[in-house]
């Protein structure tokens, strides 16, 4: 993937993270539920928008591969990670 968007930003309701990706293979529109941050990436339960940002950018590269290759399994929609997108190997 050639650029990720790094205007990260909270819903509205505070249980995702949006994102975009946009490269060779197009263009996603990208969100991480707080649940899989919690889980997988050590966001303590009941933390702010800037802790979750912070978690987000910590785990960035990881977050970003595997909305990668969400995206190329569905070219054209958009992509919402969560907590067993980051379980076991498939």
């Amino acid at each position: 993937m050639d650029v990720v968007d790094f205007a990260a930003g909270v819903s509205s309701d505070g249980s995702a993270i949006a994102f975009r990706l946009s490269g060779r293979i197009g263009d996603a529109e990208c969100a991480i539920t707080r649940e899989a941050l919690e889980v997988h990436f050590w966001l303590p339960v009941g933390a702010d928008a800037s802790r979750m940002l912070r978690t987000f950018a910590d785990g960035r590269n990881r977050i970003v591969a595997v909305a990668e290759r969400k995206m190329r399994a569905r070219p054209g929609q958009p992509v919402r990670l969560n907590s067993h997108d980051f379980g076991a190997k498939r």
